[in-house]
């Protein structure tokens, strides 16, 4: 009979600005800060974890050699705890997060972090075409393209949805908005790790624009066509940060005395087009609710990733969902998208705040490169 996989903790840095308090921070150390920060304050003896499986999306450079691995070393435990690290472009450590809980509910082991972390000040995002050309010449003659780009599909889903440039920016100031309120009203203080740097400590999410507005988000050039709607600020911050998920069942949880948070109640990954890119969170979003038996109504709370504001307003027209119940505290528009770390991130968010709100199902999705999206439901058990 299969096990329940749970959540018992969450934890996550704050999100730093590219060139920002983070830039300088190893993405190993990173991923050491949260997988020490998350067995410390669990009492967990590190020797007990069966693995830890990471979510990094250029694995180049400093982030190469397997920083799932690396930074559980780099973390001081016991060189009997493995690592591996997972690339589904900007889901990845969403994609940890269904290995982990698959893994434990199926008896494999029984105890798994999930995680993951990006540096995107430190290894830009493209890095690894320094060392060569993605796709090949197979897939480019499939689509009849020479390059696949993420921008030209938030401008493509703009106009398939029929999305005006002033209802982008009218999300992304509330998105501003709203980490805005969360922050200052603590609403991340139980789940961020501050990091202490050599001139002081980062303690809260670096890239939230209080003064920004209509007129200054307007003023703005698009990014991708001259006649565009996409913006740099109405698309996600380019950002470095880690989060890292305790995963067991529920029986082991409660052997540890441990009361975990949320139960893991589904995951589902789906393909979709590769050019547009970025409309898959809304197949997987239908095929989540399917396998579930739940309506769109029946979720308390939704993590849509805003790798684009163009993405989350077609996922809200498609699904109905309700807005007020999106992102409630505010997004990657706000606070940064640091690709591999970002789904590990997001659940984070996501299960505190069910907790926090006594909310009973939230639901996570996320575009990923490649016409991807994973979609995960949780139960908040807490």
């Amino acid at each position: 009979m299969k096990s329940t996989a749970v959540i018992v903790d969450a934890v996550r840095t704050p999100i730093g600005r590219r060139n920002g308090s983070l830039s300088g921070v190893h993405p190993v150390d990173l991923t050491a800060h949260v997988l020490a920060a998350i067995t410390a304050r669990n009492g967990l003896d590190p020797a007990q974890v069966d693995d830890v499986v990471w979510g990094c999306v250029t694995q180049i450079g400093a982030q190469s050699s397997n920083v799932g691995r690396l930074g559980a070393l780099a973390a001081g435990w016991p060189e009997s705890v493995p690592g591996t690290t997972v690339d589904r472009a900007c889901g990845s450590s969403q994609q940890a997060l269904h290995f982990a809980a698959a893994t434990v509910a199926a008896g494999h082991q029984d105890i798994v972090i999930a995680g993951g972390v990006e540096s995107m000040s430190m290894v830009p995002i493209g890095s690894a075409r320094s060392v060569g050309e993605p796709y090949g010449p197979r897939v480019r003659a499939r689509y009849d393209r020479d390059t696949f780009s993420q921008g030209e599909g938030a401008e493509t889903i703009a106009r398939r949805w029929n999305l005006s440039r002033t209802a982008l920016d009218e999300l992304s100031l509330e998105s501003h908005a709203r980490a805005a309120r969360a922050t200052d009203a603590g609403a991340f203080a139980d789940q961020v790790i501050e990091v202490r740097l050599p001139e002081g400590e980062l303690a809260v999410d670096e890239g939230i624009r209080r003064d920004t507005s209509l007129d200054k988000l307007a003023g703005l050039k698009p990014a991708f066509a001259d006649d565009g709607v996409v913006t740099a600020g109405n698309a996600s911050q380019i950002s470095d940060g880690a989060g890292a998920l305790l995963i067991m069942t529920q029986e082991r949880a409660e052997q540890l005395g441990l009361r975990p948070l949320a139960a893991f109640r589904h995951g589902v990954v789906v393909g979709d087009d590769p050019v547009t890119m970025l409309t898959a969170p809304i197949p997987a979003t239908r095929k989540l609710l399917a396998r579930s038996g739940l309506g769109i109504g029946d979720v308390g709370a939704f993590e849509v990733n805003e790798a684009f504001a163009s993405v989350v307003a077609a996922w809200q027209v498609e699904t109905g969902a309700d807005p007020e119940r999106v992102n409630p505290n505010g997004g990657a528009i706000a606070v940064g998208h640091p690709l591999g770390g970002s789904g590990a991130i997001l659940m984070t968010r996501l299960v505190h705040h069910l907790r926090d709100q006594n909310l009973r199902y939230g639901l996570q999705t996320m575009c990923e490169a490649g016409g991807m999206a994973n979609a995960t439901l949780v139960e908040n058990l807490s």
